[in-house]
């Protein structure tokens, strides 16, 4: 275990282009490997949790030749085995909770075949009978330990068309059912009480697919086969916004990110900065285009901030931010108060538990409730030591901790941010130099 430390700065200056999106990087990886003929990425992430996909991609059957890798990520070539044609095996899905349950949807319909889809300490931990529950409903064969976790055994069947009705927005559960409904015997509609992100629909329009969004719902019909990609990831707003915050709190900061997706279902976090009234703070560039995704260049600037209350339809579009907003309020004039994401409890860590344990231990006035959090603004934090818990958002969360503290913050188990950002530390300290 590693522990890094990280004291406080005068400014946060510079310029920052993010890593490539996680969640694009995912979906391109498993699109393209279950397309017919040669996708093409450009700009895929490479990381610990996109190169458990490419590991499982090629389990499945997929050729991949990495044309080139560098800072930008990896640009790759997939040659796909088509919709049904995934080899049957066992699939190591590391610490990757998308992973899981994109392949539980994908693997569902196969005409044949068994897989087992097992992964790390922290995988074996989080429940899956969110996505396996629907997906049993529409015909799947899914077998999961003790009801819920993982190992998950999918074994090949006939799905069925239908309508699944979730009760809690979740991009990872909705994008299992669109997926299992490629090779369904008919159409599958899919409602969510709040709109998550919606990379599966783009994409999956580009390959072809036909794909109805009607306000909260999305209906997929079954193509014949899917067209291969061709898709420039964009910059992963989830990984920018720490860089963002540190901005907002440290003095005197100016920050150029470039780059970065802004997809209206993943800017949350740039709404709850407005909110608090940073928003005069960010500027945003003229956004371009590709497959569907926007991206563009923005400019961030210190800002005072007030207590807000967040919950509702913020939550899935802010849902890998949320820990920020814990170091947020306690720079905030006022209470800041989380309600509406109990999801928090079953990501890679109990996060709400994570974040108030961490940052309490750093000195904030912050209390646990059962969905969320409240924060007591004091006008900072002292610092102290921070056990990142095996999350990568947590490793993140107490780096930019210690960047606006007034005694620096030592953060254990750093190297969980590998997991989404492998070179975080490097670009966190080129921007405080």
């Amino acid at each position: 275990m590693t522990t890094v430390r990280f004291d406080p700065v005068d400014s946060f200056r510079g310029e920052l282009r993010p890593p490539a999106d996680k969640s694009i990087s995912h979906r391109g990886l498993l699109l393209g490997a279950f397309a017919d003929g040669t996708s093409k990425l450009t700009r895929c992430l490479d990381a610990a949790d996109t190169r458990s996909t490419l590991d499982a991609i090629e389990s499945l059957g997929a050729e991949v030749t990495i044309r080139e890798e560098g800072p930008d990520g990896l640009d790759l070539e997939i040659s796909g085995f088509g919709l049904t044609g995934a080899a049957a095996g066992r699939i190591d899905v590391g610490n990757s909770g998308t992973l899981i349950r994109l392949l539980m949807g994908l693997l569902s319909g196969q005409p044949a075949g068994e897989w087992v889809l097992e992964g790390d300490s922290s995988i074996a931990e989080r429940p899956m009978d969110r996505a396996a529950d629907p997906l049993i409903e529409l015909g799947a064969t899914i077998a999961c330990k003790d009801g819920s976790y993982p190992p998950v055994t999918v074994t090949g069947s006939r799905i069925e068309g239908g309508r699944v009705d979730l009760h809690l927005a979740s991009a990872q559960v909705k994008s299992a059912i669109l997926l299992a409904g490629l090779n369904a015997a008919g159409p599958v509609r899919v409602s969510e009480p709040a709109l998550s992100r919606n990379h599966t629909e783009l994409m999956l329009s580009g390959c072809g697919v036909e794909v109805v969004c009607d306000g909260l719902a999305t209906t997929v019909s079954p193509p014949s086969q899917l067209s291969p990609l061709d898709l420039s990831v964009p910059g992963d707003i989830s990984s920018a916004a720490f860089a963002i915050v540190a901005a907002i709190l440290a003095p005197q900061s100016a920050l150029l990110v470039e780059g970065v997706g802004l997809n209206p279902t993943r800017t949350g976090i740039l709404d709850i900065l407005e909110l608090m009234g940073a928003g005069q703070a960010i500027e945003r560039a003229s956004a371009t285009e590709s497959g569907g995704e926007q991206a563009g260049d923005l400019e961030v600037r210190s800002s005072e901030l007030r207590g807000v209350e967040i919950g509702g339809d913020l939550i899935p579009r802010t849902i890998d931010e949320l820990p920020l907003l814990g170091l947020l309020g306690c720079f905030a004039d006022g209470e800041t108060i989380l309600s509406d994401a109990a999801e928090l409890r079953v990501k890679e860590s109990d996060r709400i538990d994570g974040v108030v344990s961490g940052l309490s231990g750093l000195g904030a006035e912050i209390e646990e409730t059962t969905d969320g959090f409240k924060v007591t603004g004091t006008g900072g934090i002292a610092g102290g030591v921070m056990d990142a818990r095996g999350d990568h958002r947590l490793a993140m969360l107490g780096a930019v901790a210690g960047l606006v503290s007034r005694d620096g913050v030592e953060v254990t188990g750093f190297e969980a941010s590998q997991i989404s950002y492998p070179d975080f530390e490097r670009d966190l300290r080129s921007l405080s130099a």
